[in-house]
Order: structure tokens, then sequence, then C-alpha cells
């Protein structure tokens, strides 16, 4: 679904635009297996994180995976990286009652990542917004900004192995979306907001994971379009 005149840094302007409607009800309505893609996701950093740690949240948006996170590690301090400001403020409101420390960040996942080194770096449905060469950077980058035993979570959205697939895997998520409760209006504004997305295969990912240094990166979560991406730096 992407369109390859406009370019990531475009997303940020789209995605604040759309600030204002992008509330927690609509997204379970098209995000299919919502409580078990988020759900995998923060699992994963179960055997990493502890109550002090600190986390990075890239392509934060309103703070939905933050959220979580700090549901599960309310003492772990957050870090949240967006581009779009409007984005961060709604997050702001989501976490206003967070009992460790959370700092917003206004910034882009090509740009250098924010200071100092973090337990554990997260992502949900932002890293796709990068080209393929963008995401390998930004793997290699993660995994120098990890303290030793760190974990990377990437709860993403993902291509198809084949362009036929990729047709079939897309049908599955309008379906399942409108089974959801979505209208078709909510669905067809989703795919204009997918019009900047660069998706990859689990398989090419993995890849890039382990290339930049994560040993056996895993996805242990995987639905159609949907993949939760894993890789923990070595003690």
């Amino acid at each position: 679904m992407t369109d390859s005149s406009i370019s990531p840094t475009t997303a940020p302007a789209i995605f604040d635009a759309h600030a204002g409607g992008y509330d927690d009800d609509l997204r379970r309505r098209l995000i299919p297996s919502f409580d078990d893609f988020y759900g995998a996701g923060v699992a994963a950093l179960a055997c990493r994180v502890h109550p002090r740690d600190r986390v990075l949240d890239l392509g934060a948006g309103t703070g939905l995976l933050s959220g979580f996170v700090a549901q599960a590690f309310p003492a772990a301090e957050l870090v949240l990286l967006d581009g779009a400001p409007a984005m961060l403020e709604r997050a702001r409101g989501r976490l206003a009652g967070a009992s460790a420390p959370v700092t917003l960040v206004v910034g882009d996942m090509a740009d250098p990542l924010p200071e100092g080194r973090f337990d554990a770096i997260v992502s949900s449905l932002a890293i796709h917004h990068l080209d393929d060469e963008g995401k390998r950077d930004l793997f290699r980058r993660a995994y120098e900004a990890l303290n030793p035993g760190g974990v990377f979570v990437n709860a993403e959205q993902v291509r198809a192995p084949s362009e036929r697939l990729e047709g079939r895997y897309l049908r599955w998520h309008r379906d399942a979306s409108l089974a959801r409760g979505a209208t078709e209006a909510e669905w067809e504004a989703a795919v204009e907001r997918m019009r900047v997305d660069r998706c990859a295969t689990v398989e090419d990912q993995l890849a890039w994971l382990s290339e930049a240094g994560f040993p056996d990166p895993d996805a242990p979560y995987r639905l159609y379009r949907l993949a939760v991406l894993v890789g923990r730096r070595p003690d």
C-alpha cells in the first residue's frame, strides 16, 4: 500500500492531522486481535524489564504501548519519541498519572536516538514508515543504545512473503476490521494513512536484527499482517 512519492518524513504530519480522532476504540476496531498483539509485545519485556529500568518507545504516538508498559512496570522510566507533537500531547494526558518519570521527545526515528542507554526499546506500528535501509540502520542504533541484556521489541505491521499473499493479507485485515465494528469510512481513512507504509517481511526483519548484533531474534507472535519481533542484546 506504499506510494513511493510520499516521503517517510510526511508520516508525522499525516498522523498529527488525525491525532484528535485517533482513539483507543478506533484502534481496537482496526487492529485485529488487539489484546493478543499488544499483550505479546509487553510479555516479551517480562524477562528483562525490572522495576527501575529505562524504556524508550519509538514512534510512540499517543502512548498506547507506553501505557501498557507503565501498567506492567509502574516504576520504569519512560522516554517517548515521536515526530507528531499533537500525538505526544495525547500521550502526555494518557500517562499523566504515571508513578515514574515520563519524558516526551519530538523527533524522527531516522535521527540520533535520545541520549543515554536503555534497558528496553519498544515500538508499535511505527517503524514500517522507514524504508528498508532505514529499518536496518535503526536496528543497529537500537542495539548500540541498549544496555547489556537489554531487549528490543517491535510490535509491527508486516508485509506478506509474496504479492499474491499480500492481497490476501490485506483482504483479511479489512474483513477482520469490519467484523470488529469498523465502518467503511474508518477503513478507507486507515488505507489513506497506510499510503506512507513501507512494510517489510518478518523474514527480512529477523535477518536485519541478526545483522545488527541480536543473536537469535524471534517473532513470538504472528498473525497475517501483524507480528511482534524481538531481539535481545547479550549480557
